[in-house]
């Protein structure tokens, strides 16, 4: 089991956050965690990485039951991409050093690397096309260029699991296309990790995400296989406003039907 989260729930300052929520990720699926802002789908996040831990329940990332194992450990075994960790590396950092560093699971390259950890990470590079980088500074790449650096970071370490949250944030269209596209290729690999995709976005979601989680408020409100979770009833309860699913090359695409006020 890659994630057994039991009857887990998480309360700040007399509030909430969490609650009850039961969810089992297994070996070799990918899911679509889907939630609107505020929903608590950072808090499960980190949390799942091992950065705070449940007020009530239990849980085991990659076999490990929290309380029982160093989670500083864990992390070196899970790759994870997201806006805030991008906002804490060193932007002087070569884009080479940023992805070696995922080595070691640091901000910043303070440990010694050879050249079977350069190959490997120029290898990783040139695989998600972004080869052409490696000597830039990560302070002059664009959006979608950090964030396939990031990427490339996270799957250094070869990860068993890779947490991608929301990782189109600030991309236009065409350079989200293009992350979308790495990511399924990823996705494919035979030795690929267990990926959870993380999004308020539903058009995002690709063919190869056939499990979605859906949180409101702090709650599970369902967690099925995609093509069941994205049809037009189950989503208008979840948002709480009509609207409409239609397919479209192999994705999902939603459109209001029904006022958004009184």
């Amino acid at each position: 089991m890659i994630i057994d989260i039991r009857n887990v729930s998480w309360a700040r300052e007399n509030k909430t956050i969490l609650q009850n929520i039961n969810w089992s990720v297994r070996e070799g699926e990918h899911w679509c965690l889907l939630g609107l802002n505020g929903s608590g789908k950072t808090t499960l996040l980190n949390m799942i990485n091992g950065y705070i831990w449940p007020s009530e329940g239990t849980m085991s990332v990659l076999g490990k039951t929290f309380g029982e194992f160093d989670l500083r450990e864990l992390r070196k075994s899970i790759g994870w991409v997201s806006t805030s960790l991008q906002q804490m590396l060193y932007g002087s950092e070569t884009a080479l050093n940023i992805v070696l560093s995922g080595k070691f699971a640091t901000i910043g390259l303070y440990d010694a690397t050879d050249a079977e950890d350069r190959d490997k990470a120029e290898a990783l590079m040139r695989s998600l096309g972004c080869s052409a980088l490696i000597g830039r500074v990560y302070d002059t790449l664009s959006q979608g260029e950090r964030q396939r650096v990031l990427i490339a970071r996270a799957l250094m370490a070869s990860p068993k699991l890779l947490i991608l949250d929301e990782p189109c944030t600030g991309l236009d269209v065409f350079a989200r296309e293009q992350l979308l596209q790495m990511i399924a290729m990823v996705a494919k690999q035979r030795q690929a990790p267990t990926i959870v995709y993380v999004t308020h976005h539903v058009e995002e979601i690709l063919p190869c995400f056939t499990n979605s989680l859906l949180i409101k408020d702090g709650q599970v409100f369902a967690a099925s296989e995609t093509k069941e979770v994205l049809t037009s009833a189950m989503m208008s309860d979840f948002l709480g406003v009509s609207v409409e699913m239609n397919r479209r090359s192999d994705r999902s695409w939603l459109s209001v039907k029904g006022a958004l006020w009184s």
